[in-house]
C-alpha cells in the first residue's frame, strides 16, 4: 500500500478517566488479535481523525489510537489543568494496561512525535518500535525558529504578518507569550481570536504548496480553541521537560529500540536538522529524508512513506 487504507471504524470505544477531571477518548480498530500500535496526535492539542486510523493495516493491526487531554473528542474541553508531557506519558500507560497490551509500536508525527519520544525514554521495555513522522524536539530553537521573526517568517512574510495582527509592536520579538496571554483571556473574544491567527499561522506553513481546505479547518472554533490553547500553553513551558532533560540528552535510552525517521526535505515547521540530530543520537535509527515535501501527512511522498513503514514493521514483527 502507498496511499491510506479507508473506511476503517472502530472495533471498540473507551471513555478513560484518567484524573485531574479528564477523561481521555480512546478507540481500537483493525484486528484485535493483530500487533498493537499507538497512534500519537500532533499539535500538541490536535485530536485525531478518522484518515489516521488508515495508516495501519486493518487486517494485521491492532490499532489504538486516542485523543490526549483537553483536545478532540475528550474532555474537558481545551482545558490546561494538569495537561503536561509527563502527565500524557502516564496516560498512554494507562491505556496500554486497560487494554492488556504488553508492548506495543508507537508511531508519532510532529508533536506526536515528541510524546512518542518522551514515552519511549520513559518506558524503552514498553516500545517495540518507533515511527516517527515530522521530528520535534520542542528545544527553544524550534520555537523560535517557527513563531518568532528570522525563522520561518522569512519565507512567508505575508502569513507571519496575519499571525502577529493580534498582537502589539511590543510583542512581536516575543510573540509566544503574548499569545499565551491573549490565549488565557477571560474573555472568549479574545480568546477565539488568538486561537483563529495562531491556527491558521501554522496550517499555511505545514504543506508544501498551500492548502486553503486545511487553513479553513484550523481556523474553526472548536478546533483552534483547543489546538492554540494547548501547543502554547507546552511551549511557554519548555515541553514540561524540567529535570527529566531534553529529548536529546535522553536518546541514550533508546538503545536496542529500532526506529523510522520520516522527514520532509522542506519542512518548514519542524526543520530537518531535528530528525538529523536524532538520528546521529540513536543508531538503531533509520533516518529518510523527503525530497519535495514538507510537515503534513497529506504530503503524497511522506504518506507513501509512512505506509511503507508500517508495513515493514508489520512483516518484523510478525516474523520474530
Amino acid at each position: 500500500m502507498t496511499t491510506r487504507f479507508s473506511d476503517i471504524e472502530p472495533f471498540r470505544v473507551h471513555a478513560l478517566p484518567v484524573g485531574a477531571g479528564h477523561t481521555l477518548y480512546v478507540e481500537e480498530c483493525g484486528n484485535a488479535k493483530g500487533l498493537p500500535v499507538v497512534f500519537l496526535h500532533g499539535g500538541p492539542g490536535g485530536g485525531s481523525r478518522a484518515s489516521d486510523r488508515g495508516f495501519f493495516d486493518p487486517q494485521g493491526y491492532r490499532a489504538v489510537l486516542f485523543d490526549q487531554r483537553g483536545c478532540g473528542r475528550s474532555a474537558p474541553h481545551a482545558s490546561l489543568e494538569a495537561n503536561t508531557t509527563w502527565e500524557l506519558v502516564g496516560d498512554m500507560e494507562r491505556i496500554r494496561e486497560h487494554l492488556g497490551i504488553e508492548r506495543w509500536v508507537v508511531f508519532g508525527g510532529s508533536w506526536g512525535s515528541t510524546l512518542a519520544l518522551a514515552y519511549a525514554t520513559k518506558h524503552p521495555e514498553r516500545v517495540l518500535e518507533l515511527i516517527l513522522r515530522g521530528i520535534f524536539l520542542l528545544r527553544p530553537e524550534e520555537i523560535r525558529w517557527f513563531y518568532a521573526p528570522g525563522g520561518t517568517s522569512r519565507m512567508y512574510p505575508d502569513a507571519f504578518e496575519a499571525f502577529l495582527a493580534p498582537l502589539s509592536p511590543a510583542d512581536y520579538a516575543d510573540p509566544v507569550s503574548a499569545y499565551y496571554r491573549l490565549l488565557c483571556s477571560t474573555d472568549p473574544a479574545v480568546r477565539l481570536n488568538a486561537a483563529r491567527a495562531w491556527s491558521v499561522w501554522e496550517a499555511t506553513c505545514i504543506r508544501l504548496l498551500p492548502d486553503s481546505a486545511m487553513q479553513q479547518s484550523f481556523a474553526e472554533d472548536t478546533f483552534a480553541e483547543a489546538f492554540a490553547r494547548i501547543e502554547c500553553h507546552y511551549f511557554i513551558n519548555g515541553g514540561f521537560f524540567g529535570d527529566e532533560g531534553g529529548l536529546l540528552e535522553r536518546a541514550h535510552r533508546l538503545k536496542g529500540i529500532p526506529g523510522t525517521l520520516i522527514h520532509g526535505r522542506h519542512d518548514v515547521v519542524t526543520p530537518l536538522e531535528n530528525a538529523w540530530l536524532l538520528h546521529k543520537k540513536w543508531p538503531d535509527s533509520e533516518m529518510q529524508i523527503i525530497e519535495g515535501a514538507g510537515h503534513s501527512t497529506a504530503e503524497p511522498a511522506i504518506e507513501r512513506a509512512l505506509m511503507q513503514a508500517t508495513h515493514r514493521t508489520l512483516v518484523r514483527q510478525t516474523q520474530t
